[in-house]
């Protein structure tokens, strides 16, 4: 039996699947509803779809869609407003970034200990090689000179004040490298020809080793 065919290939038997800007459309008025009523029931997304005429699509691809504007609190998606994402988000960047500072800090000081350095010596270990890559595509090299779970100093030839750089920090003993977004503060003449820059972690820009 032959079967007439749509379009995108399904069949009479398979309606055809919905184009991202219906799915798109579906997420957007739930985000309206929520915005407009104050939340939203899993049964308000399935309303929506129904009525865009995508019954069979699984309410929570829709609710994937609206991502961060929907939050989830005792069984209902309440709207959250673009600047509380935001501040959402930045939270869960820092949150993430002390994390993998204070893990790139314990190889160090692993690394300290199984070559038998003095404790006067430790703060050695922190100052690593940094590829760092500007918003130009520019990539240059200097060295971090201080870490902590807040922020870095680096110091090269190089004064990178008020640039937002994607830095790679050469970890210890073979270990993979860390890449991190950093947001550079201020800069000050550290010699001729070489600069200290200090910078905040904005967020973990690379895979955790």
């Amino acid at each position: 039996m032959i079967h007439q065919g749509w379009p995108d290939g399904s069949t009479l038997e398979s309606p055809p699947r919905p184009s991202p800007t219906e799915l798109h459309g579906v997420a957007q008025a739930v985000v309206n509803r929520a915005r407009s009523e104050g939340y939203v029931l899993p049964r308000t997304i399935r309303q929506e779809l129904a009525q865009a005429g995508l019954p069979d699509v699984p309410w929570k691809d829709v609710l994937a869609l609206a991502g961060p504007q929907l939050g989830y609190r005792r069984g209902r998606y309440y709207f959250v407003s673009p600047m509380a994402a935001r501040m959402r988000q930045a939270r869960r960047n820092q949150q993430t970034v002390h994390r993998a500072v204070r893990r790139l800090l314990t190889a160090y000081k692993k690394a300290v200990a199984q070559h038998g350095e003095r404790r006067q010596q430790f703060r050695y270990p922190l100052c690593r090689p940094v590829t760092v890559q500007t918003a130009d595509g520019r990539e240059l090299h200097v060295f971090s000179r201080d870490i902590s779970v807040s922020g870095i100093r680096l110091i090269g030839t190089y004064n990178l004040q008020g640039q937002r750089l994607r830095c790679r920090i050469a970890a210890a003993d073979g270990t993979p490298s860390w890449t991190f977004l950093v947001q550079i503060l201020w800069a000050s003449e550290a010699g001729d020809n070489l600069f200290e820059n200090g910078g905040i972690f904005v967020e973990l820009a690379g895979p955790c080793p």
